[in-house]
């Protein structure tokens, strides 16, 4: 193995890394070498959207530890683009550790003085924009992996106005994150008071948005289903029939 790969190695192995993360390196020291290869190569890259990757140990993968440094390294530019009074939001879909990846990221931001809002449990991505410009935030954050395979995941970063990262923000947060050299820089905990939950009152405020933006707001008002809208607005169009 390259000296510089098992330094890194060496790191995980007698680091401040729980007891669980360090056996399953050990393990893929034992029965998988060219995994852990992969694992620890290089620094998962946080691109202009954010992260995305494998799930698994390593620096390499989506874990505990690479998300946590990427938000510290989000944090530290926060605090440099504004001065008071930051506010994030964080939304996940249904992925596997979705929701821990999201209370992780919580965690680091509320353990940095940002108050977060986190979603109950999952939520579509457009939700989470919405939200950031509904709480007045100036950013946020959504687990997602999208399209990718069930081994991926992924942390999508947005700013203030919705939308994901662009210049100058994208290039300020990249640097900020490859700043952050190792898990002892990040704040882990601390800042549980920070963190807000939310959920129905956000959901309905959405939906109202949405109601708001139709170009036939009648079909809204008179069906409370999609099944009827259908029956009423497209069957006769359709060369098939809709069953009751």
């Amino acid at each position: 193995m390259d000296a510089n790969i098992q330094s890194t190695v060496d790191k995980w192995l007698t680091g401040q890394y729980d007891a669980e993360t360090v056996a399953a390196v050990q393990l893929l020291q034992q029965q998988n070498p060219e995994e852990l290869t992969d694992a620890f190569y290089r620094n998962l890259e946080f691109g202009t959207g954010g992260l995305r990757g494998v799930m698994g140990v390593g620096t390499n993968r989506m874990n505990r530890y690479t998300v946590g440094m990427a938000t510290q390294g989000f944090a530290n530019y926060l605090k440099q683009a504004f001065t008071n009074g930051i506010k994030m939001a964080i939304a996940h879909d249904s992925r596997n550790n979705s929701r821990y990846f999201a209370e992780v990221a919580a965690n680091v931001l509320a353990a940095n003085g940002i108050h977060v809002y986190l979603f109950e449990s999952l939520r579509p991505t457009p939700e989470l924009s919405f939200a950031i410009r509904h709480l007045q935030c100036q950013g946020g954050i959504v687990l997602t992996a999208s399209h990718n395979p069930k081994e991926y995941n992924g942390y999508k970063a947005y700013w203030n106005d919705g939308g994901q990262l662009i210049p100058p923000h994208d290039k300020n947060v990249i640097r900020e994150v490859e700043k952050i050299s190792g898990i002892e820089e990040v704040k882990w905990t601390g800042g549980e008071a920070n963190i807000t939950i939310i959920g129905k009152d956000v959901d309905n405020a959405y939906l109202d948005m949405l109601k708001s933006l139709s170009i036939n707001p009648d079909i809204i008002k008179n069906n409370t289903t999609l099944k009827s809208c259908i029956h009423q607005y497209m069957a006769p169009a359709l060369p098939w029939r809709l069953k009751s």
